[in-house]
């Protein structure tokens, strides 16, 4: 009975494998810092972007990755689907200035459940971040964080990659090209963005994404 116990429980022991996704060094390694002194973790890896990331996910199995929204070569929304589906025992969170209430939100629909702004305070991030690869469930965010009236909380995951090459001033058909979709379907996401956020140009657009900290 005893050896049947022990054997039930070693999957509960596992020593945390950890990846680190983010553009900026010092994000990296501050991170690292306080996984290693802080928490006291030692597995733990550093990529800088998304095609950095996919490959280190195929060249080591990995049971928990931090990642940022937006690395050098792209958007990790693009790439968060896919990363789901092919591991889907692996637990994702972010670490991010993009605001929690439209990212942290869309991200949801992904099982997707921890998200840490960067501009949260030491004590916050670490306490975070012990849940986070302890397995357990993310602290309850305070109600009324969220503004009602932000115009980019409705957007859907989709929207919000297209949302960002918009803000970088790329046309439909770049933005097709980029995301490996049709011209037309582009066409369509980039309307319910303007009529979700009542923009009724690109300028417009980008004024509401500084107002509201959408960084791009």
């Amino acid at each position: 009975m005893e050896a049947t116990q022990n054997t039930l429980l070693s999957p509960l022991t596992i020593t945390p494998r950890i990846l680190i996704a983010d553009d900026h060094s010092m994000i990296r390694k501050g991170l690292k810092l306080y996984l290693q002194v802080d928490l006291g973790y030692s597995d733990i890896q550093e990529v800088g972007n998304c095609n950095e990331l996919m490959k280190e996910l195929i060249r080591k199995k990995y049971t928990h990755l931090i990642l940022d929204i937006i690395l050098s070569d792209g958007s990790t929304l693009e790439v968060i689907p896919n990363i789901c589906r092919v591991y889907p025992d692996l637990n994702i969170l972010v670490f991010s200035m993009q605001p929690a209430e439209i990212y942290g939100e869309a991200l949801k629909q992904y099982g997707i459940k921890y998200y840490i702004s960067k501009t949260s305070g030491e004590e916050e991030i670490l306490k975070s971040l012990n849940s986070f690869l302890k397995n357990e469930n993310p602290p309850m965010r305070p109600s009324g964080i969220a503004h009602s009236d932000n115009p980019f909380t409705s957007l859907a995951p989709r929207e919000l990659e297209i949302l960002h090459y918009l803000l970088k001033g790329l046309g439909t058909k770049d933005i097709a090209e980029s995301l490996n979709l049709k011209m037309n379907t582009v066409s369509t996401m980039k309307t319910r963005i303007f009529e979700k956020t009542s923009a009724v140009n690109i300028k417009e657009l980008i004024e509401l994404a500084t107002l509201y900290n959408v960084n791009f």
